[in-house]
């Protein structure tokens, strides 16, 4: 009898699109079958984010060195600060047997793409740019320049992340 391997489930999409909120529903209504993989990021904790639940938060040159080392799936640059997926991270959830979340921008996607991990892509968006300013917005933790960036990205990336989300669900 051969043994079924469980397949991440990566969920992507600009900053403030609801990524988060469909994991967090995921992982609260069905916790004995999924698991995140938790990222590392060089930015500082957001009001009410812990250590080791949302992200691993670190410095930048340790990140770095970190990746060099050979120790990431995916790593990233975005809105200035360095995000990465540890292969640690995600072998923690499949060796629970539980499907692997995981959280990631295009660029994630692109560099998970070019991996043999065997991955299940889900795009996440909202109805309008108007809709995702608006959800940053009421975040309270973003500055206007901070929103103002994150929109740029977006609205740069959608049409690749939409077309890229064709291609690979």
């Amino acid at each position: 009898m051969s043994v079924m391997r469980v397949r991440p489930l990566v969920l992507f999409g600009p900053s403030g699109c609801g990524k988060s909120t469909l994991k967090n529903r995921l992982l609260m209504d069905f916790p004995e079958k999924f698991g995140f993989s938790v990222s590392h990021t060089s930015r500082s904790p957001r009001p009410g984010e812990t250590n080791g639940k949302e992200y691993h938060f670190t410095n930048r040159e340790t990140l770095q060195r970190s990746i060099d080392a050979g120790e990431f799936i995916e790593s990233a640059v975005y809105n200035q600060n360095l995000y990465g997926t540890s292969k640690k991270a995600v072998q923690d959830v499949l060796d629970a047997n539980k499907v692997c979340l995981l959280d990631v921008d295009m660029q994630g996607v692109i560099s998970l793409k070019e991996t043999d991990m065997d991955c299940y892509y889900i795009f996440v968006k909202t109805p309008t740019l108007d809709e995702l300013e608006r959800r940053l917005c009421a975040r309270g933790t973003e500055t206007k320049e901070s929103i103002s960036r994150r929109l740029n990205i977006a609205k740069k990336n959608l049409p690749m992340l939409r077309s890229l989300a064709i291609s690979i669900v």
